[in-house]
């Protein structure tokens, strides 16, 4: 079954056990994520991935993994792995390793990658096989992962939202290449100069013309013609906030207009859910931030007329 989802490969026990394997895999369109086991001293060897990356992050256990004489030992919530496509690799499993096991399209990562830094990027990146999982960065990859890996599974969630998945799987590729470093992190993490007024007006007009459109920073970035840095620094110098901050002020408007025309006909939640706000909890508090009041209270209002 992992052979036919991720790519043919040979497996050997080490221990002669019998394998319990274990496995859980959820799709969204630009990313595949495996939650998996082996239950014994496996080891895998894979051949190159060709049109893909790979990332492995061990949530408990141990794993070995060595491509192109590198080598790197992870240990549960400590280190990670970035597999390049061009060059074969292996990977032995401790009996207790259980992972989180992620599919990326390398047109994918490598167009993100571009749109951030405003030039595209030529051929495969040279991603570190190995990288802390304990830093900042880490850690918002694993939470962006497990995020998403959540809102798949659940009835309801973001998979059902199309805009709502778009953000989730853009914000996890922002991660990964924060995260893990490659030949362009210092490009990446390097001071730019602000974007242009007239640029930044492009921006506002296109948020405030097609809210419900694919507004990532990286999409925004893209239509300003400038890297995400720039536009970030730019847009707070002309209007006091950031790109998505006035993403969210906007949606929040069209989430309010429709609160009061649809009272009573659509639920609070689907409201939000449709046009991006995947956290109710923080949607309420911006919600009422924004208007002095939740989302629930203008609803009353809205059906006492």
């Amino acid at each position: 079954m992992i052979a036919s989802v991720y790519v043919p490969h040979e497996l050997k026990s080490h221990d002669g056990k019998r394998l319990d394997f274990k496995f859980h895999l959820l799709r969204s369109q630009q990313l595949l994520i495996g939650h998996l086991g082996y239950g014994a001293d496996a080891e895998l060897l894979v051949p190159q991935m060709l049109q893909n990356y790979h990332l492995n992050l061990t949530m408990q256990g141990r794993s070995m993994v060595t491509q192109a004489g590198r080598r790197v030992v992870t240990t549960g919530m400590c280190q990670g792995v970035m597999v390049r496509p061009f060059d074969d690799f292996t990977v032995r499993w401790s009996p207790d390793a259980l992972q989180y096991a992620v599919l990326l399209s390398s047109k994918a990562v490598e167009e993100h990658l571009g749109v951030l830094l405003n030039h595209p990027v030529e051929g495969p990146i040279d991603f570190s096989l190995g990288f802390d999982m304990t830093t900042g960065a880490g850690q918002g990859l694993v939470s962006a992962v497990r995020f998403l890996r959540s809102e798949l599974a659940r009835p309801g969630g973001v998979a059902e939202f199309p805009l709502a998945l778009r953000q989730l799987e853009s914000f996890v590729l922002t991660q990964l290449l924060l995260a893990v470093p490659h030949s362009y992190s210092d490009e990446l993490c390097t001071p730019t100069k602000p974007a242009q007024r007239n640029r930044i007006k492009d921006v506002i007009d296109l948020v405030d013309s097609q809210p419900e459109s694919d507004l990532s920073i990286a999409r925004l970035a893209e239509v300003a013609g400038v890297s995400a840095k720039s536009l970030q620094v730019g847009f707070r110098e002309a209007t006091g906030i950031t790109p998505m901050a006035y993403v969210r002020k906007v949606r929040l408007e069209r989430v309010r207009n429709e609160l009061i025309s649809l009272a009573g006909r659509r639920s609070i939640t689907d409201i939000a859910t449709y046009w991006g706000f995947l956290h109710l909890g923080r949607f309420s508090s911006y919600y009422r931030q924004q208007y002095g009041e939740t989302p629930t209270e203008t609803v009353r209002k809205a059906l006492r007329g």
